[in-house]
């Protein structure tokens, strides 16, 4: 049984939190997050500590969930997220300009992913995509949409990969 509604959540400085009912909003130097709470779950903040509380058993695992939905948002305004994306591949490259990502991917046609609000890309070199943002879950959406363009491929392991992920490789087919 999980215990992670039990920990606290540390506001490091620069954090507000703001509660309002139902609605936690939490302020901080990367931006502004919001978030609903589910009914029977409570938010309290005391000093730079915010708790959470469940109104009975069925909302144990809910509690759990908003902690953790909380904490991130809490790491989000005050350092960001960010995902690496690297590309293997003859000719594959990237470049990050302004709200758009150009990816050359070996597809017939230049492809221009538009980042939703909030999130930006940067290319420290042609076949690497840095994804920043303070909402994790946007991070994650955004890099799995450029991820989706040219997934890895077991054979050669060409594609759109994020830095940290292994690519089972296959052996050729034999005569």
């Amino acid at each position: 049984m999980s215990r992670v509604a039990n920990n606290p959540v540390a506001l490091p400085k620069g954090v507000e939190v703001k509660i309002d009912g139902r609605d936690v909003t939490v302020k901080g130097g990367m931006g502004t997050l919001e978030l609903s709470l589910v009914e029977g779950i409570q938010v309290s903040q005391d000093d730079n500590v915010l708790t959470i509380a469940y109104d009975g058993d069925q909302f144990k695992a809910m509690a759990g969930t908003t902690r953790a939905l909380v904490n991130n948002m809490v790491k989000g305004v005050s350092e960001g997220w960010e995902k690496k994306l690297v590309l293997n591949g003859v000719g594959y490259r990237a470049k990050a300009s302004g709200n758009t990502v150009n990816l050359t991917v070996g597809l017939s046609h230049a492809v221009d992913y538009e980042l939703p609000k909030g999130v930006s890309a940067e290319t420290p070199s042609q076949t690497e995509i840095v994804v920043k943002g303070s909402d994790k879950q946007a991070v994650g959406q955004a890099a799995a949409e450029i991820r989706s363009y040219r997934p890895p491929e077991p054979y050669k392991g060409k594609g759109i990969r994020y830095a940290d992920e292994y690519v089972r490789r296959k052996e050729a087919k034999k005569k």
